[in-house]
């Protein structure tokens, strides 16, 4: 009798072992590909700090803020999935520092689309006042006012916290860490609609009529026809970005439509698949834009990816024309 107890102890404890092993695979699994699209990131950031002609061009300056935002955003969320499939809660006040640094990061990243269309839009339609207009120090200037609308957003968030919600921020979250878990009263919701929507139209008024501007200054005989097509293109991809980060913003109402109608696995793995494909991968888009189609960045962008393995390194070229 003693020996059947114990069998069935080994094969309890056997089979349990292998269902928390089948877990930490799964689990390892699907952060993956959020770590691939973080050295990626981490690459291009790099390469865009390694010579003075990425650190002293207007749009490589945009490009690394750009880059920089989606990246500390992908790394934020990544560490709040692998805090909630482990199953730690936390204190309110951590939980809404790192809250607070994910939701400017993604603000910016609408903001600073619009200025890089801006920025491509007076290249191709005012070529001979580019230099005077688009300076490193205006570069620098609409940078900072594009992280004081998003972090101004933000702290009028945080004042309707402290005064509206009277839950103590010492406490521990009674669910995992979560935007929606910490501003989940109903004016928040709202607040989010309306900022959103401002957001997302006029900044898509701002890259459409961008696009539009190089469109018709393409056509005229004395434009350069090759900047122009180059121009409308990179706008045309600032305007998919931009469709991409407005679809990310529909995760929780996709959720919310799912939750009841469908069990809780399948619940869990579809808000996996929406946060891979509409919260990360976009972040990951303008490697791809800039570090494959950008000359002057490609082969140093390959260079660091091959971990400097290549022969030496060929010479950065000139940056291409406005």
């Amino acid at each position: 009798m003693s020996n059947t107890i114990q069998s069935w102890e080994n094969s309890s404890a056997s089979q349990q072992y292998e269902v928390e092993l089948v877990k930490g695979l799964y689990r390892f699994l699907s952060a993956l590909p959020c770590f691939i699209f973080l050295y990626v990131n981490g690459v291009m950031l790099f390469t865009l700090r390694s010579k003075p002609v990425f650190t002293e061009t207007p749009r490589y300056i945009l490009l690394y803020n750009l880059l920089f935002a989606d990246t500390v955003q992908l790394a934020l969320g990544q560490l709040l999935y692998i805090l909630a499939t482990a199953r730690v809660y936390m204190v309110r006040y951590v939980c809404l520092t790192i809250t607070i640094v994910a939701i400017i990061t993604t603000d910016i990243s609408p903001f600073n689309l619009a200025v890089m269309s801006l920025e491509r839009y007076v290249a191709v339609c005012f070529p001979l006042r580019y230099a005077s207009i688009v300076t490193i120090r205006s570069t620098i200037a609409a940078v900072a006012a594009v992280w004081a609308v998003c972090s101004a957003n933000m702290l009028l968030r945080l004042f309707m916290l402290v005064f509206l919600d009277a839950t103590p921020f010492h406490r521990f979250m009674q669910d995992f860490c979560a935007k929606d878990a910490l501003f989940h009263l109903k004016i928040f919701h709202d607040f989010e609609k309306g900022f959103m929507c401002m957001v997302f139209v006029s900044v898509g008024l701002v890259i459409i009529c961008s696009y539009i501007g190089v469109i018709v200054t393409a056509k005229s005989a004395s434009s350069d026809k090759a900047s122009a097509s180059k121009a409308r293109k990179t706008i045309l991809l600032h305007l998919i970005q931009l469709g991409l980060t407005l679809a990310s913003t529909l995760v929780s109402t996709i959720l919310t439509a799912l939750h009841g109608r469908v069990d809780r696995v399948t619940l869990v793995r579809i808000h996996y698949v929406l946060f891979l494909c509409l919260i990360n991968l976009p972040r990951c888009l303008s490697c791809l834009i800039y570090g494959l189609r950008d000359q002057t960045i490609r082969p140093v962008l390959m260079y660091h990816l091959s971990f400097c393995l290549r022969c030496p390194m060929m010479p950065v070229g000139s940056l291409e024309k406005h």
